[in-house]
């Protein structure tokens, strides 16, 4: 499925579309396979609507046209297709976007509610914050299934719902790839004696989650950022006093717990980040202390490099983990420019990056993806 971040809007679009009471077709277009560099990676999807509304891009300029007109003929058919953009086949569509990448996409139609119900599992996934996988059954014999591809959903080392798959022999097979490869999204060419299919690996992970302790105008600034990048945002505060709440929207939760009583309360995992913000080094420390265990994905604090210091001397089982001073050195003076320098370190610790310069690196500008066959 798409980005983490992104899920909430597309689903949102689907019902949008399929669950009104003007019911409209819809078409989700997913990458499922890239080489070199693309605009987007593989695994990522986008939604169109009947009335031209798209949801997540995938591509930019020409690639990206073509997919949409591709995208009517597939909810004008209600049959799936896949479209390869490659040295044999619309090559000249990315280089004229000059990335020099290649693509494969599955385009599906999407034109009854049960066409949808694989988003809702996953987000009863989400929901529970578990982890799961996902499997998406797209070709037979090289040819895309019609009318449209078929799915397994796992969640804690279990499956929690299925299509009907085209071949009993995928079964035992999908399962095993899935328990192992269930980390990073990867196409799997399974041989059956049914003929051979091309199955889709997507990790489903939890909607990111920040938590920031202490409610001001800067972290105000910075729980707004995050819902904008489609984290769930929460404010923590030690007393349950108003602060302003018209300045907080209302997909903004607040939470209003002492240190002692925070982990119980925020029940933090490895999909949480934590950012210290009271402005009062003496609380900052408490919260710290309760959260030095905690699987934590981030754990940052505001403050210069003196406070930091006596924090993690104050705090040792803290010390090594803690980033402080929070955020990237972009130089930022305002507080959004703090808390841009703050959601930039966050999203960099997600990805595993060390947050320099696009322009000074070698690596891969995206994570790995599956890549398109030689």
């Amino acid at each position: 499925m798409t980005t983490a971040q992104e899920f909430d809007e597309l689903h949102a679009a689907a019902r949008c579309a399929l669950e009104s009471p003007l019911a409209r077709r819809a078409a989700i277009a997913t990458i499922t396979r890239t080489r070199g560099s693309t605009f987007r990676r593989a695994g990522t999807s986008m939604l169109v609507d009947e009335d031209g509304r798209v949801v997540c891009a995938l591509a930019g300029g020409c690639p990206q046209r073509d997919l949409l007109v591709r995208a009517e003929r597939v909810m004008a058919s209600k049959q799936a297709d896949l479209v390869h953009y490659n040295k044999d086949s619309n090559l000249d569509l990315m280089m004229e976007v000059g990335c020099g990448g290649e693509l494969e996409v599955l385009i599906e139609p999407l034109t009854q509610r049960d066409d949808i119900r694989f988003l809702a599992e996953i987000q009863q996934v989400r929901a529970s914050r578990s982890s799961g996988v996902m499997a998406t059954i797209f070709t037979h014999d090289g040819t895309p299934i019609v009318p449209r591809p078929c799915r397994l959903i796992w969640s804690s080392d279990r499956l929690v719902w299925r299509d009907a798959l085209p071949s009993r022999h995928l079964d035992p097979v999908i399962e095993q790839i899935a328990v192992v490869e269930s980390s990073r999204t990867a196409v799997h060419e399974i041989s059956t004696p049914d003929g051979r299919f091309d199955v889709l690996l997507q990790p489903l992970v939890p909607q990111h989650r920040l938590a920031i302790i202490g409610v001001n105008d800067e972290s105000i600034l910075l729980a707004r950022l995050a819902r904008q990048l489609g984290w769930e945002a929460m404010l923590v505060d030690h007393l349950p006093e108003p602060h302003d709440d018209h300045l907080i929207p209302d997909n903004i939760q607040r939470l209003f717990a002492v240190p002692e009583g925070l982990s119980s309360m925020l029940r933090p995992d490895r999909f949480t980040s934590v950012v210290l913000m009271t402005h009062a080094i003496e609380r900052d420390i408490a919260y710290l202390q309760a959260l030095a265990h905690e699987p934590l994905c981030y754990l940052g604090a505001l403050g210069s490099r003196q406070r930091a210091e006596r924090m993690r001397s104050a705090v040792p089982a803290a010390a090594e983990r803690l980033k402080a001073p929070a955020g990237l050195d972009i130089g930022s003076e305002t507080p959004l420019e703090i808390a841009m320098a703050i959601a930039s370190e966050i999203i960099a610790t997600l990805n595993a990056r060390k947050g320099g310069s696009l322009a000074s690196s070698q690596g891969e500008i995206h994570t790995t993806s599956p890549a398109l066959p030689a």
